[in-house]
């Protein structure tokens, strides 16, 4: 099909992933996309290795499926990089985003001869100083949506804040931290 991104989320229970592929669905579609949004895991628990996915076209999405052959990867947590096989079916003119204190070269060795473009963040250094708390999908979110090219990074971050204004109505509190959190991520990228 042509103009879809696909994008596959690894992460772990509680951390964000599916929450981050919802939220970049939505954004999306606020900006007039067709979009598809959605989670895949075994037995929910906490921790537990979970996958997520969005596809966003300028045209209608007709297939309905998980995602193989993704453009894009996010790793919201580096250990799966140990048991999951984050780079399975990920085009070579793609990328890979991984939240890690590792350099791209410590990286490498366990992205099973990935020859595309690897990204990383420190999305928990990100979290600390903008949040305080540890909530690696908001930088993982905003670092997709820069190295993806989706959409414009200016029309990104006034879709994020009406969207966070909407989810955090009875927290506002919550949403300059999430907002400083997107700016950096977006700086940030490596």
């Amino acid at each position: 099909m042509e103009h879809l991104t696909e994008i596959r989320w690894h992460g772990r229970g509680g951390q964000g992933a599916k929450t981050a592929a919802l939220l970049l669905a939505d954004v999306a579609f606020n900006t007039g996309k067709y979009v598809q949004g959605f989670p895949e895991y075994g037995p929910e628990r906490m921790g537990a290795p979970i996958t997520a996915y969005d596809r966003i076209s300028d045209r209608p999405i007709r297939v309905h499926s998980n995602i193989y052959e993704p453009d894009y990867v996010a790793v919201v947590d580096d250990t799966l990089l140990h048991t999951v096989d984050v780079t399975k079916g990920l085009k070579e003119d793609g990328a890979i985003l991984i939240n890690t204190l590792k350099t791209k070269e410590e990286i490498l060795p366990f992205l099973n001869g990935y020859t595309g473009r690897v990204f990383t963040i420190d999305a928990h250094d990100i979290c600390m100083r903008t949040l305080g708390k540890y909530f690696p999908n908001t930088p993982m979110l905003a670092g997709m949506v820069k190295i993806s090219g989706i959409m414009e990074e200016d029309i990104f971050m006034k879709e994020m804040e009406t969207s966070l204004k909407h989810k955090f109505a009875k927290k506002p509190e919550v949403l300059d931290g999430n907002m400083k959190a997107l700016r950096l991520a977006l700086e940030e990228v490596d």
